[in-house]
């Protein structure tokens, strides 16, 4: 794809993310349309929020649990970045004004004390790089049409990000077995998605790893202080407004959101 196309459709992407409206699929009307290419408009895509004064406070893996991936029909992770404008408080508000067809899932977010730079990292190396891991709601959303999207179309729309919410508790990583981490969300006091930390390929700091091995192969570190959130544990849940969330995390803690 040539450079006219990639900015064109970054631009387009970031158009619709501040204008809320959603775009017919990129692999609909560029068939040829490569992962790499797809990397490039979502570089384009972000540079706009950069040059408007976010800044980039970590990196997020996506696609790593078989249901998200059968749910959305991509067969691959994925990676975004994640950006200041994006965070929300424990407990906060979310105003669904600023979403356009958004869904929460529920991860273990990895806050970063060392640098980690591919390629040859394992997760022995993520777990020693790891201040705290926490619980996290990641708010996906997308500007594709009905979610019909292939792996080209959720990388560059930055990997359906969304919003996220950080819990208020933090753990040390090696003192709870993330693989064993068990997940529970409800929605309005009732159960609408269990999960485990298996699910994210395995485990977590497995997910964490194959993202810095996969932009360490690009030249991109992920740096001490940074986020990192590990992927869904568990299927996607639908929201709308008046929604009231709650995540609990065995062995870590809880985290909780709403919408209006």
């Amino acid at each position: 794809m040539d450079n006219e196309k990639i900015l064109y459709y970054g631009n387009e992407l970031h158009d619709a993310l501040t204008r809320r409206v959603m775009l017919a699929p990129l692999t609909e009307r560029e068939p040829g349309i490569t992962i790499e290419d797809a990397y490039r408009i979502q570089e384009r895509m972000v540079s706009h929020r950069l040059d408007a004064g976010e800044s980039i406070i970590g990196k997020k893996v996506g696609a790593t649990s078989r249901a998200v991936q059968d749910l959305l029909k991509v067969n691959q992770p994925d990676f975004g970045f994640l950006l200041s404008g994006m965070v929300y408080g424990e407990g906060e508000a979310i105003p669904m004004q600023r979403l356009i067809q958004p869904f929460a899932e529920g991860e273990i977010a990895f806050l970063l004390k060392h640098d980690l730079i591919g390629p040859g990292i394992t997760n022995v190396n993520v777990l020693r790089a790891t201040e705290c891991v926490m619980p996290c709601f990641e708010i996906v959303d997308s500007r594709i049409t009905d979610w019909k999207i292939r792996i080209q179309d959720t990388v560059a729309d930055n990997a359906s990000c969304g919003v996220l919410v950080l819990g208020d508790h933090a753990v040390d990583p090696r003192k709870v077995d993330l693989g064993l981490t068990g997940m529970v969300i409800e929605k309005n006091g009732e159960i609408a998605c269990t999960g485990a930390g298996a699910a994210a390929l395995g485990h977590p700091a497995n997910a964490v790893a194959w993202l810095a091995n996969t932009l360490g192969r690009l030249g991109i570190p992920l740096k001490a202080g940074e986020v990192i959130l590990s992927g869904s544990l568990g299927t996607l849940v639908k929201i709308a407004a008046g929604d009231n969330l709650r995540l609990s995390l065995g062995g870590i803690g809880r985290c909780s959101v709403r919408f209006v």
